[in-house]
């Protein structure tokens, strides 16, 4: 159906669309701004537009510049990737407008799922475990205190238009709440123009766990296993593997299902994410995101799948490509994010590569923008590669990573990879004894000698 996609997004993702498309048969279009002109993606493409200059709201955010890209090069469909604009429900909508193919869910998933107190009195309706807390926004600090004392403390307060850990804020006590609750207010009016804020339950030790979900919007949706994202950094994800290393096969199945059982039920297109917080043996919906996840190759790895592929089949109207029957999971994978920091104050490094290597080898993929002699520019995120591995098992899989960390060089710039090569010495790490605070306390204790 597709004959040429146009691409709204920028380095290591927007080379992964191109890929898949190339293998489809089909002709990709990049987008980018001026300082992007020499980026892999756009070397890569078939064909590149320039849609503005460097900061992002005037060029990557540009729908008026993207749609017009799209009418130059008579492009028929937009695949965002991840992030800018692929989680707008106004761009989906406009794109629909103007006679386009969105590779994605609906306008209307998107803004269901966008604001978390839908997202989760829905999810809550389609039979979705959620953690418990209040119905809806909270509006005043008086009303505040009330759903804190009937739930319980510690309470977590949440900007229900949030992401990345803005707008959220902890209480542990009685005493906290008053400025936790402002705070979380003022914070979410600066990030996201929306003051709202709900409340739920603190669990003190659990695994940020997130179920795979895909559906082709006829009512028929599949899961595709988790992914523990424990390891985080400021609610930012820093390793991922799959499966979940206290996740069993039974437990696996029933979420999956319930999961999948959802989005099928609201005709759900596309590839999503369900995510929970873990336990106890209890799963507590967060949040679900309607988009592709950086850690997507874990789940293609364990699965032999192509995600990105499966999107575009599902938005040129064909069926899945496979029943849940027919997705078995093999081995194990891990991902690591690698970012051009500077650890462990994790400040942005940009700079000039100045030496490249990526590693190899049997269960090794690296997927990065970056060759020698490009400079990263200073305007965008400071993720430059994810290095993600697949074994046989864990233990394998972890020492491949290993091996694949030693093989990497990136030079002429800070990166991520010695956090990760002190994180493989750690026996808690090696076993998976982690939940979503090991990471920060482990910092803090390296930071304190």
């Amino acid at each position: 159906m597709f004959d040429k996609i146009l691409i709204a997004n920028r380095g290591e993702i927007a080379l992964r669309v191109v890929r898949a498309c190339r293998e489809m048969g089909i002709r990709s279009v990049a987008v980018h701004s001026t300082a992007d002109v020499d980026a892999m993606h756009v070397r890569m493409a078939d064909e590149s537009v320039c849609i503005g200059p460097p900061p992002g709201t005037q060029s990557y955010l540009s729908i008026p510049a993207i749609i017009s890209a799209c009418e130059v090069t008579g492009a028929q469909a937009i695949h965002p990737g991840y992030g800018f604009l692929s989680e707008n429900a106004r761009f989906v909508q406009i794109v629909e407008d103007h006679g386009l193919t969105f590779i994605g869910p609906t306008a209307e998933h998107i803004r269901m799922m966008g604001d978390k107190i839908t997202a989760k009195e829905t999810m809550k309706a389609l039979g979705v475990p959620c953690v418990p807390g209040s119905d809806g926004g909270v509006p005043d600090l008086q009303t505040a205190r009330k759903v804190a004392a009937d739930i319980g403390y510690p309470v977590i307060i949440k900007a229900t238009a949030g992401g990345g850990g803005r707008g959220m804020k902890l209480a542990k006590t009685a005493d906290d709440l008053d400025h936790a609750f402002q705070t979380a207010r003022g914070e979410a009016k600066a990030a996201f123009g929306n003051d709202e804020v709900y409340i739920e339950k603190y669990l003190g030790r659990p695994r940020h766990i997130e179920i795979q979900v895909f559906g082709d919007g006829k009512g028929r949706a599949v899961h595709l296993g988790e992914r523990d994202c424990s390891l985080q950094r400021r609610h930012q994800k820093v390793l991922e593997e799959a499966p979940g290393p206290v996740i069993d096969a039974e437990t696996r199945a029933r979420i999956g299902q319930v999961c999948a059982d959802a989005v099928a039920r609201i005709n759900y297109v596309g590839a999503g994410t369900i995510e929970f917080l873990f336990e106890d043996g209890e799963f507590y919906f967060i949040e679900m995101n309607t988009r592709l996840q950086v850690e997507h190759p874990v789940t293609e790895a364990i699965f032999g799948v192509d995600l990105v592929r499966e999107q575009i089949r599902v938005a040129e109207g064909h069926q899945l490509s496979f029943t849940q029957e027919e997705l078995v999971l093999n081995g194990h994978a891990i991902e690591v994010r690698i970012n051009a920091e500077r650890v462990p104050q994790f400040t942005p490094c940009p700079g000039t590569i100045t030496a490249y290597h990526a590693p190899g080898g049997l269960g090794v993929r690296m997927d990065s923008a970056l060759y020698e002699g490009y400079t990263i520019p200073p305007y965008y995120d400071s993720l430059i590669g994810k290095l993600i591995v697949h074994g046989r098992d864990r233990g394998e899989a972890l020492a491949r990573l290993n091996r694949a960390l030693g093989e990497l060089i990136v030079d002429g710039v800070d990166t991520t990879v010695p956090l990760f090569r002190a994180l493989l010495e750690e026996p808690d790490i090696l076993s998976g004894n982690y939940n979503i605070h090991w990471l920060e306390r482990w910092l803090e204790d390296a930071l304190n000698g």
